[in-house]
């Protein structure tokens, strides 16, 4: 079984410690999570693993068999095809290939015992390393990634991100690894591809370390989690949430401890100096040797987070903050979209989901007025003052000073920019600093602070949690969950969605459709309706099959009758196998999956049930009742929701009781 064990591992630059004493152990099938915040040095601890950067003391051992494969988080690509990129993990097998000639040619020449015995070591590691077979392993693992035969011929520069990660996924995999390193895996993936990522490293055989700040995606993949703060490595079993769970625990108990070892000194240096020079001296001395053998409890320091982050209330505006009736979208002869309407409330938090190149970000600048449509019209409600972020940060300016860009944009002094600039992790000389030569997180920190200053009503997001670690995430969340007025934010990230969208709206195959609630609820309905749809198709074709019996039989009743019989309980006996095999799954998660799911299960039964409620009063309303079809209709759609709502608690109770 493979082992990868590092035990007292340290590194620093200069005086600089990144961090100290880190061990931990990953073995084949583990799917460990690596968390921390931006800086920490998790890329350069995966580094240090793969001998890429030097450590300062401690041991990496990985079994002589042990191989590991690299995603890197910054694909750097040569120049090239894409069958000559994948060509290129193979670089050690094809100079043995051509060693293997050159021996061979040799040996026709002159056949002496030493070059058959290089020859013979040759072949048997060309043999071992799959180089009779490593062009057809290229097609395998590449048709799998969902690369086409065409796509071998192109230019690997002119690929997209999301696709570039895919590229390093296909050459990290070409060498079937004992283990997988992933450093930010899920950037420029669309949710698509992530839960198809998702899928795949559940099911790998492998040990994989994963470095993300995408804690749906940890959520569904690890199981433990290693954090780095503090100049070390702590370990954590199970998934994201469960790791937040337990952290808060030890944290509040580790304060609780504090706080009496705290209030326990206190007494103690009062008593000594009470009675250190009268009749108790002796028993205070004595407690004074105590304290100096005390061993004090240190808390560690809190995690650098926007403690003033906080969108201002905004000016009021109209109800109807934004409409888009029959626009279209066109980049020459390709269409991204067309006939497309959409009306965004005040007050609303709006979800826009769907895969890359569905025309999200056209969508949005469409809204701004950075592109304009050929068909329908846009309309801005009275009011409305529209603050945009940018995934690209054009509204940065590079050449500027960050103090400058505050300065500049909005008239403030010095000093009013420093305070403002401090409340987002931007302390002393760091204000200076070009924005150019910021890193991706820091630009985002500079960018939320401009959107916060704008005084905006109607936020439009596109990919805003981009490049900021997991604290930062959580800061922007709270703003929005806190903020009175309007956003439409695109993102990849589902968890941020889930937490501060009342409203998604997928945009897919040139189409927008709206569901009510957040991501999970987006999800839940999407599986609900294939669900449907999976059990339509069969109701159609149990029908089907019953009419060509009932066809075949017309002159044996009996027998058609009997072979309906058989058909039903068929149809029972696998709706059973598929509860046992359902209660089987259950019955393996660990204790925080079964919560996770019991408390989505939960929460769905809420959704439905108001949605009942709201059905029941649409049956009441005069207006409905006086139109038959309308009636009908709502009835119809009763009738249903109380069945949807009898399978989820039936669901609700195979997670309780299994």
């Amino acid at each position: 079984m493979g082992m990868l064990k590092v035990t007292g591992l340290k590194k620093a630059f200069g005086i600089d410690e990144l961090f100290h004493d880190v061990s931990f152990e990953v073995s084949r099938g583990d799917k460990v999570g690596f968390v921390g915040a931006n800086g920490a040095g998790k890329t350069t601890l995966m580094r240090c693993l793969l001998g890429l950067e030097e450590t300062d003391g401690g041991t990496i051992q990985l079994d002589d068999a042990g191989t590991i494969g690299y995603v890197e988080q910054q694909a750097d690509f040569g120049d090239g095809t894409l069958y000559e990129e994948f060509l290129r993990a193979f670089d050690d097998v094809i100079a043995l290939g051509e060693r293997k000639k050159a021996l061979e040619k040799q040996i026709a020449d002159h056949a002496d015992e030493e070059t058959m015995a290089a020859y013979g070591k040759v072949v048997e590691r060309f043999e071992l390393l799959g180089g009779y077979d490593f062009e057809s392993r290229i097609r395998r693992v590449a048709f799998g990634l969902g690369f086409t035969e065409e796509d071998f011929d192109k230019d690997v520069a002119h690929f997209s991100g999301g696709q570039k990660t895919r590229i390093c996924l296909t050459k990290a995999l070409l060498r079937e690894p004992d283990f997988l390193f992933l450093d930010e895996p899920t950037n420029h993936l669309d949710i698509h591809m992530i839960e198809w990522l998702e899928g795949f490293l559940k099911n790998y055989s492998g040990g994989v370390l994963i470095i993300s700040h995408d804690r749906y995606f940890l959520d569904r993949v690890a199981t433990r989690i290693l954090e780095l703060a503090g100049r070390t490595v702590t370990n954590y079993d199970g998934n994201y949430t469960y790791y937040m769970k337990v952290k808060t625990e030890r944290r509040a108990a580790l304060q609780s401890a504090y706080e009496k070892q705290q209030e326990h000194i206190r007494k103690t240096e009062e008593y000594i100096r009470k009675y250190k020079a009268g009749i108790k001296s002796k028993q205070a001395r004595g407690r004074q040797s105590q304290l100096n053998r005390l061993e004090r409890i240190v808390l560690p320091p809190e995690d650098a987070s926007f403690n003033y982050f906080a969108l201002n209330k905004p000016p009021e505006c109209a109800q109807r903050v934004a409409e888009l009736e029959d626009v279209s979208m066109s980049f020459g002869s390709h269409t991204i979209f067309e006939h497309l309407s959409l009306l965004i409330r005040r007050g609303d938090g709006v979800a826009l989901v769907g895969p890359n190149g569905a025309g999200k970000t056209t969508l949005l600048r469409i809204l701004v007025g950075e592109l304009e449509s050929p068909t329908g019209r846009v309309k801005i409600g009275s009011r409305v003052k529209i603050g945009y972020f940018s995934q690209q940060h054009e509204g940065l300016h590079m050449d500027r000073t960050i103090l400058d860009e505050l300065i500049y944009e909005y008239g403030i002094n010095e000093e009013q920019a420093r305070k403002y600039l401090g409340a987002f992790l931007f302390h002393g000389d760091e204000v200076l600093r070009l924005i150019g030569d910021l890193s991706g997180g820091e630009q985002s920190r500079v960018a939320f602070l401009k959107l916060m200053l704008t005084g905006a009503n109607f936020l439009i997001l596109d990919e805003p949690t981009n490049h900021l670690d997991i604290p930062a995430r959580e800061a922007v969340e709270e703003a929005l969950m806190a903020f009175p007025g309007t956003f439409l934010a695109v993102s990849h990230d589902r968890y941020f969605l889930d937490k501060v969208a009342n409203c998604t709206l997928e945009l897919a195959d040139g189409k927008l459709t709206e569901y009510l609630g957040n991501y999970s609820y987006y999800l839940m309905k999407k599986e609900l309706a294939e669900e449907e749809g999976e059990e339509e198709r069969l109701a159609a074709e149990k029908l089907r099959k019953a009419k060509e019996e009932k066809e075949k039989h017309k002159q044996k009743p009996a027998a058609a009758e009997k072979r309906a019989a058989e058909l039903a309980a068929e149809q029972r006996a696998r709706e059973e196998e598929k509860k046992r095999a359902e209660i089987g799954r259950i019955q393996s998660m660990s204790d925080a999956k079964r919560e996770e799911m019991i408390q989505r299960a939960e929460a769905e039964i809420a959704m439905a049930e108001a949605e009942l409620k709201g059905l029941e009063f649409q049956m009441n309303d005069p207006e409905i009742q006086s139109d038959p079809q309308k009636s009908q209709e709502i009835a119809a759609a009763y009738a249903a929701k109380e069945e949807e709502i009898e399978q989820r608690y039936a669901k609700w109770e195979r997670l309780t009781e299994a």
